[in-house]
């Protein structure tokens, strides 16, 4: 049901983001570091929603469906925002931002023709790497320079910490988002019909 709490704490992620991106386009520092603590909190949820979801029965198809929308979505306007405002601007941040949206759309679209035939893609470590990157990078970058200033520490360079981040990130996206192409790719050539009882991983 849409009012389990793993739903709810999925859902919470969708609704964080106009908040997320109004905090972002305010430009100052302490609404900045809010926009970083928002991302945090909302990137726990991801984690907490699917433990939950396990741990007391009440997977369902409605959270599987809508737990990888609540991520994308969170990323993609987090990414976009960034963007749009400046914030990817230093040390070339804005082609691995690229890079990962590309991914997720690719990913997203291999997911939707596999659930025609019942196979899925793996969840695999390297993408769990990936995903930590990921999403520590865009924390840092929601920060950015001026919450080390908040906090007295105008030494710490925080945008170039999330820049290398998302960096390391994109890289692992490569890789991953290659395997993920050649599993997809088993299963379109594979003939109809001919099927061996399991999904991808």
């Amino acid at each position: 049901m849409i009012t389990d709490l793993p739903n709810l704490l999925t859902l919470s992620r969708i609704v964080a983001i106009p908040v997320l991106v109004a905090l972002v386009a305010m430009n100052r520092p302490e609404a900045s570091a809010a926009a970083c603590l928002l991302f945090i909190a909302a990137a726990v949820t991801d984690w907490f929603d699917g433990h939950l979801a396990r741990s007391r029965k009440l997977q369902s198809d409605l959270g599987r469906m809508l737990d990888p929308i609540a991520d994308k979505l969170l990323v993609g306007a987090s990414l976009m925002t960034l963007a749009g405002l400046g914030g990817l601007s230093q040390f070339g941040a804005l082609w691995p931002a690229i890079v990962i949206l590309c991914r997720e759309i690719l990913v997203s679209g291999l997911r939707e023709y596999l659930a025609g035939t019942r196979a899925s893609l793996p969840v695999t470590r390297l993408a769990k790497w990936k995903t930590g990157f990921q999403m520590t990078a865009i924390g840092f970058l929601l920060a950015g320079d001026s919450t080390g200033v908040l906090l007295h520490m105008p030494w710490l360079p925080v945008t170039l910490m999330g820049s290398l981040m998302l960096w390391i990130a994109a890289v692992l996206t490569l890789i991953t988002g290659w395997d993920y192409l050649m599993a997809g790719l088993r299963h379109v050539e594979r003939p109809a019909g001919a099927s061996n009882g399991r999904s991808v991983g």
